[in-house]
Formats: structure tokens, sequence, C-alpha cells
């Protein structure tokens, strides 16, 4: 609940846009569950003052959920009379419409507002909020609103399946580049089509649009943090990190710029380490020190500010192994482990990651292949399950070299073969164990 309300109140103060009605009724359900209800009220008359003003792009049908709020709150806190007074206004409203349902009513406006309070409670909801834009765009297709939050929405659910993939499966480019034509002056949306063009290695277009973005005054909390994102892909870490920082003064208690952040000094990390062949000596040595000690505290910094970011605890485990702290990163990955509605690509990541340090920093080759089978058991297409696949492979490859578990490390062989859809290359692996299996059992 901390987290939602940080990023709540960081969306209302540094993202410019015309599109606040529905930021401003989630803070006020928000502070209902935390029993502030004046403090909710206030951020009704905020959403209220938005459409009145013409903000909102609607009249008295956009405070039709702001009104229901209204009532809702008031119920809670025993005025009886002012929650009727509001039901009422609704049930006019709905009347006016000629909708059957006293206190319902289907409109795609409706359906828009839907889709953004869905959009901000999370990454489980995703395909909830893109069927309610979908729907929204049915009846307005040229609707500069419903397109922008479409576009934002299919941008988060665009996972490429491996780091570069093709601009044919990028399904958010288009509604990306339609958004922008209805709203050119919209920052956030060029950083983000900057983003999804470096995905499809269009590097060139991409890093056009991360400029334009930059050009633009608005949002620029927002856009700093993507040109961060953006620059730190392409190995330009001090200047990641020089936007990263603008941005964190401007929002000292959001996770997400502290996560980057470590992420920027871990990559220094790394390429100091690649530069002195993973061996660093010297000042090396005590600058790869120096750069993973940062970036722990940064991990650090964004696992408290959102305790359910599973992916700062599992780069936490990983900065805790590389100064050999096996016992903090044991710990790390398990707090990981037990985060509960995972996305299913970031539980594929935990249990990869996790596998990764049991086999290489614990030398427990068995407890490892438990990890990276329990990360395939999830079927969902990523880049993700792709590298699982890979280090089950090379681990089972290894074993069979080493004629260590030869049987076991062949059938596995064969289901990774299965999981590809190469069931010729199963088949034989497959029936090698079973031969395997025979000769052993004849020994005895």
């Amino acid at each position: 609940m901390p987290d939602l309300e940080n990023r709540i109140w960081e969306e209302i103060e540094f993202l410019n846009t015309r599109y606040k009605v529905g930021i401003y009724n989630l803070l006020a359900y928000v502070k209902h569950l935390q029993g502030k209800h004046e403090d909710a009220l206030e951020s009704l008359k905020e959403a209220e003052d938005l459409v009145q003003g013409g903000q909102a792009d609607q009249s008295d049908v956009r405070n039709l959920v702001t009104w229901g709020n209204y009532a809702w709150v008031y119920y809670h806190m025993g005025r009886l009379a002012d929650a009727q007074t509001y039901l009422d206004m609704v049930e006019n409203m709905c009347q006016k419409s000629a909708n059957p349902s006293r206190y319902r009513m289907e409109c795609p406006e409706m359906d828009c507002e839907e889709g953004w309070a869905l959009l901000k409670c999370g990454r489980k909801n995703y395909e909830r909020a893109k069927a309610c834009f979908e729907k929204a765009l049915e009846a307005d297709p040229e609707n500069p609103e419903f397109n922008t939050g479409y576009a934002i929405t299919v941008y988060r659910l665009d996972y490429p399946a491996k780091r570069l993939y093709n601009v044919s499966d990028a399904f958010s480019l288009q509604p990306l580049r339609q958004a922008i034509r209805l709203n050119p002056e919209d920052a956030y949306l060029k950083a983000l089509l900057a983003l999804k063009l470096q995905d499809v290695g269009q590097e060139a277009e991409g890093r056009e649009c991360m400029e334009e973005a930059l050009a633009h005054m608005s949002s620029q909390t927002y856009v700093f943090r993507y040109a961060a994102k953006f620059f730190r892909r392409q190995g330009r870490l001090d200047e990641a990190l020089e936007y990263l920082k603008m941005a964190l003064e401007a929002t000292p208690s959001s996770a997400f710029l502290h996560h980057q952040i470590g992420l920027c000094y871990r990559g220094q990390m790394f390429q100091i380490k690649n530069a002195t062949h993973m061996q660093p000596r010297g000042r090396d040595r005590e600058n790869v020190d120096k750069l993973v000690q940062l970036a722990i505290d940064e991990f650090q910094k964004a696992s408290v500010l959102k305790p359910t970011f599973e992916l700062a605890y599992v780069h936490l485990g990983e900065m805790c192994a590389e100064i050999r702290q096996y016992g903090e990163a044991e710990e790390h990955f398990q707090k990981a482990l037990r985060i509960k509605n995972s996305d299913d690509r970031i539980q594929q990541e935990i249990h990869y990651c996790y596998g990764h340090f049991l086999e290489y920093h614990w030398k427990s080759e068995d407890r490892a292949i438990t990890q990276y089978l329990k990360g395939l058991k999830i079927e969902k297409v990523s880049h993700a399950r792709e590298k699982l696949l890979k280090a089950l492979e090379r681990l089972a490859e290894r074993r069979v070299n080493r004629n260590v578990q030869v049987v076991e490390s062949t059938a596995l062989l064969g289901l990774i073969h299965k999981l590809r859809g190469e069931v010729n290359e199963a088949l034989l692996c497959y029936e090698k164990a079973l031969r395997l299996a025979a000769d052993l059992n004849s020994m005895f």
C-alpha cells in the first residue's frame, strides 16, 4: 500500500497529462483503505474539479465514478444522507442515458476509468486493463485518452521472448505510434516508443525518439527514468546514472529509481571484471568491491521502499554472492521466492538466478537442476525461459561428459529437446537413457 500511494503521488506531481481524474479517484480509494476518509473526500474533490475544469474532456459522464466513490466514502463515515445524495446523482445520470440499471452505465468513459485503475494496481491486472481500453476504443477509435491508455498497457505486456526480437513481433509499436499521433506533445509516450524500438534493434530511430522526449519540458522526471534505462542498455552507464540521479532528486522514495541505480553500479562492476578477464586485482579489485557495495545499498533501499520487489531481492542475492556473503545471498533469494502472486516471467527469472547461484557459488548442481526445472514448469514463453533451457542443457551436457548420473542427465537433455519442440532429438535422448539404464542394471 505505501508503494502504491507513493507511485500515485509521483504521477500526480510529475506526470504531465490531461488524464488525471482516475488517479485522484484511486488515491481516494487508498485513503479510504487507510481509514483517512477526510483525505479521501479531498481527493474526490480534486477529481470533480478536474472534470468541471474541462481537463477530462467529458462532463457529467466522467463524474459518475467520482460520485459513486463519494457515496461509498460517506457510507463508511456513517453520513448516510450525504451518501444518498450522491447515489441520487448517479441514478439521475443513468436515467438520462436511458440505461436499464439505476446505478450503472455502459459507456466507453467507464471502461477507460476502469482500465486506468487496473493499470495502476499491478501486473496481474494488465490483461484486464487491456480489455477495458479495447472496449472503449471500439466505441471511439480516435479518442486520444483511450489510445494512450491502450498503448501504455500493451507496452507493459509486450515482453520480448528473447533479448532482441523482430519488429513484426513487437505488438506495442503500432499502438504507441497511434497514441503519439493523437498526443504529439506527450514525452512519456515517446520515451516508451524509444525503448520499444531499442528492443527490436532500431537503435537509431529509438535514439531520435528519446532525444525528442528529452527536449520536451513535460514529464521530465519520468522521461529521465526511461532515458536512463535506454542508455544503460547501451552500456553508457555514466549517462544513465546522471539521469537517474536527476530523477531521484524529485522522487527520492522511488523504489524503481533505486533499483535502476543499483543496476548501473552492477553494470559498471561487470565492465571492470570483463576488462580484467574476471580477475580484477589491486585498484580494479577495490573498485569492484566499492561498486558491489554501492549496488547492495541501492537494492536494499528498493526492497525497503517496496517489500514485494522480487528482482531487488534477486539482485541483492547476486551482489552478496559476488563478495562471498553466501548466507545473506541465500536469504535474499528465499525472500524473492516467498513473494506471492509474482508475474510468471519474474518467477522464471528468480528460479534462473537462484539456480545459477546454487550451481556456481554453492557448487550444488542437484539443487541448481531443481531450480531450473521449477522455472521451466512455468510455461510462459520468455527470455528467462530460454535462459533456463540453456542453463539446464549446459549443466546436463557437462554431467554427461564427466560421467555423473549419466542416465538422469541424458534424460534431462531429452526433456530440453521436448520443451523446444524437437521431438526426434528428444526420442533419441530418451532411448539412449533407457539403454544406459539397462546396461547399468545388467552390471548388478
